[in-house]
């Protein structure tokens, strides 16, 4: 053992003293490298002080970036960025409730396609309104509300609709009626609506509601009102003109009883529910069993 080691020891002192005459050699040559830079003219030392300069300037200077292409910035939009609330570009309406990105508004509906009779007997009610200082706005859409507009989040949409269409699975298709001018308003009482209320299918339609409103209890969602009146908007305007549309309501009825065809009922074929999330549309068509 004691010979093991010792044959290892001097193994060592022989690398080392290897080592030490390599580093004295190297040490030679640097030497007689600043010698000889020593002995050189003026000219040398110059150059060798530019260059080295030179070499720290350009490591000192700021690195300039290349601007990112205009088409790779509008790929990845600044996600702080808000869209414009400007009221202006909607009609003057109002949103209800702040817009943010992910947050989609929500709503389900039964849709009403209207036809020529229609269309002519809302011009007469817009007519008459006017006459009275107030200019509605017919509705782009018409429709028959079944929830009120609540946020959804997009990573919802697909389990929300999903939800509603197994609540849906069993409920049945049915027809209702409306025919009953009625002025309301929305919550904050920024906007007035003039709208045709539903006299038929009350039980049908309180039942559909029951189903939408275990989906929204689902994820804590808002239901829909407690005491509803089922109606199809008509037109609207911006402010609470409640009482000044009250105050020609029965002339507006009149126009509706007294239809140069008999009494107008706006008539909707219940067979397909709709969802509208945002820019996106579902249909839950009702069965037709008896």
């Amino acid at each position: 053992m004691l010979v093991g080691y010792s044959s290892s020891s001097e193994e060592e002192n022989e690398s080392v003293s290897q080592a030490s005459a390599t580093n004295n050699d190297k040490s030679n040559r640097h030497e007689g490298t600043c010698k000889k830079s020593e002995d050189d003219d003026g000219d040398d030392d110059r150059s060798c002080s530019a260059r080295k300069r030179l070499k720290t300037e350009e490591e000192q200077a700021p690195k300039t970036r290349l601007p990112v292409p205009m088409s790779l910035l509008a790929m990845f939009p600044d996600e702080e960025d808000k869209l414009t609330e400007d009221s202006s570009c909607h009609g003057g309406r109002l949103r209800s409730f702040k817009h943010e990105r992910g947050n989609w508004s929500t709503y389900v509906y039964f849709p009403y396609f209207p036809d020529e009779e229609f269309m002519n007997l809302l011009e007469e009610l817009l007519m008459v309104v006017k006459t009275r200082g107030v200019a509605l706005t017919k509705q782009e859409e018409f429709h028959l509300s079944l929830s009120q507009t609540v946020v959804l989040r997009h990573h919802w949409i697909q389990p929300f609709t999903q939800s509603l269409r197994e609540g849906l699975a069993h409920c049945n298709r049915f027809v209702c009626s409306a025919g009953r001018l009625k002025v309301y308003s929305n919550a904050e009482r920024t906007r007035t609506f003039l709208g045709m209320e539903v006299s038929t299918a009350h039980t049908q339609l309180l039942e559909l509601v029951r189903v939408v409103d275990r989906t929204m209890k689902e994820f804590r969602l808002d239901i829909f009102y407690k005491d509803p009146s089922f109606h199809v908007s008509l037109a609207w305007c911006v402010g609470d003109v409640t009482e000044q549309i009250k105050e020609c309501l029965q002339e507006l009825q009149t126009l509706v009883d007294d239809h140069e065809e008999g009494t107008f009922l706006l008539r909707l074929d219940c067979r397909e529910l709709r969802c509208r999330a945002g820019n996106k549309t579902f249909s839950f068509p009702l069965s037709n069993s008896l």
